[in-house]
């Protein structure tokens, strides 16, 4: 798949109805900590959490896909409302044609944000298959787009910005903050 033009790249995101995430990576810059007890935490960015809620409101649902879960990820996840999710599954395309089902949308209508070879079988099956800016590099010869930003440093924040510009909410978006 080759990187596509600014302009293909907004017309892909203005059909998207769902955005789904990979999370070790995506939403986190893919460090595994765990403390003296084995809890396993995370990190995660304010930044891409307001674009994930600001999608959200917009009736753009944000869903995980991902094939490890923690306490953390599960507490982040209820904070800012995001589904339908899947976690500790093994298999991420199984996973997504249930995704898919849910949320009565086609594979065309998603924007999947990824960064690692499992995340390949689903970049292929997209409308709109995006990588974070430091993703394995072979990865991104099989996305639309790279972002900017690294995983966990604002690169979701990046697709839900772009989305929302794509679809003409983003002025609205932005007097929501003003208005207040």
């Amino acid at each position: 798949m080759a990187h596509l033009s600014r302009e293909i790249v907004i017309s892909k995101a203005k059909d998207v109805k769902a955005l789904v995430l990979d999370v070790d990576g995506v939403l986190t810059d893919g460090t595994i900590l765990y403390d003296s007890h084995g809890e396993q935490l995370q990190g995660f960015n304010v930044k891409d959490g307001l674009g994930i809620v600001t999608l959200i409101k917009n009736g753009i649902p944000v869903a995980v896909i991902s094939s490890r879960g923690s306490n953390a990820l599960k507490r982040r996840i209820e904070e800012l409302g995001m589904g339908p999710v899947y976690t500790e599954t093994k298999d991420k395309v199984q996973a997504f044609d249930g995704l898919l089902s849910t949320l009565r949308c086609q594979a065309r209508e998603v924007a999947y944000v990824g960064d690692d070879w499992v995340d390949l079988p689903l970049l292929q099956r997209v409308g709109l298959a995006v990588a974070v800016a430091d993703a394995m590099e072979p990865l991104k010869d099989y996305v639309h787009l790279v972002t900017g930003r690294p995983g966990g440093r604002g690169a979701v924040r990046e697709v839900c910005d772009l989305i929302l510009k794509a679809k003409g909410l983003w002025a609205d978006t932005v007097n929501s903050f003003l208005d207040q």
